[in-house]
């Protein structure tokens, strides 16, 4: 079986403590599953850590200093990985996703923010932040437009995205925003850049009923799930929960259209979008 990953330090500050993470354990002679038993966590979220996929808060570093014997290094440069351009409740999730091999995303009402255009980003923003400056809204659309760049490599992260009908439908930004974003969204399509299916109504109930769900796998580190609502967010790693959520996008995937039909009827949709804006 192949090693871990190498992180580059200087690629960011959390593959910096991830890779010394890993040195200063390998060091102690201390497995993930002995460190994350020391910090009450598991050895998958020790891994975690190491490969960069999550965040060092300072709780856990200030205990890894005490159990590694680093003399306070892990306390003194977990402010800087800290740091985030996202809201906090998203902000492990952003970073997670910007280095998963593939995601896996369901979506119930609102089109994912990986395949937004920027009028629709800026109608959503605008709608959760009505008296907001028009500077932080444009702050909010930047980030969203920047997360959106990890599909400008040509294959990786794989992105499958269940879209629920509702969120094809639901006219955010009006017709126009919604004609551009779902012709996007159907060029990703047709280009095979990402797999996308349609959740039709009449399939009634299904295995996400209660919410969104976004999957991320990884070369060198476990599987996450990340779990959203309005102004919260819950990223899971433990396996058997995540294993519990797989089977769940699984079974969503089952009841969707096929790909094909579903380009299809997002192309229908965005057809009728583009006759409003034509009328009007």
């Amino acid at each position: 079986m192949a090693g871990p990953k190498r992180l580059d330090p200087s690629s960011s500050p959390r593959a910096m403590l991830g890779a010394e993470l890993r040195h200063q354990r390998e060091k102690a002679n201390l497995s993930q599953e002995d460190l994350g038993t020391q910090l009450f966590v598991s050895g998958s979220f020790i891994g975690q850590l190491e490969a960069g996929t999550r965040r060092m808060l300072p709780e856990y570093a200030q205990k890894i200093d005490e159990i590694l014997k680093t003399d306070g290094y892990f306390k003194r440069n977990c402010g800087a990985a800290m740091k985030s351009k996202y809201p906090d409740h998203f902000a492990e999730a952003a970073e997670a996703e910007a280095q998963a091999s593939s995601i896996k995303e369901y979506s119930p009402s609102l089109i994912p923010g990986l395949l937004q255009t920027e009028a629709y980003a800026r109608a959503m923003f605008r709608a959760g932040h009505p008296t907001a400056l028009e500077s932080v809204i444009d702050e909010l659309v930047a980030a969203r437009l920047e997360r959106a760049r990890i599909l400008d490599d040509a294959t990786t992260p794989l992105l499958w995205v269940v879209l629920d009908e509702a969120a094809i439908r639901r006219p955010v930004g009006g017709p126009a925003a919604m004609a551009e974003v779902l012709r996007h969204i159907a060029a990703l399509g047709r280009r095979h850049r990402i797999i996308v299916q349609v959740l039709p109504f009449d399939v009634g109930g299904h295995a996400a009923l209660e919410g969104s769900l976004k999957l991320m796998a990884f070369t060198d580190a476990p599987a996450l799930a990340y779990l959203d609502g309005l102004g919260t967010g819950r990223l899971v790693d433990d396996p058997a929960t995540v294993s519990r959520y797989e089977l769940s996008y699984d079974l969503l995937a089952a009841s969707a259209l096929s790909p094909e039909a579903s380009l299809a009827l997002i192309e229908t949709a965005a057809e009728a979008f583009t006759d409003e804006v034509e009328q009007e």
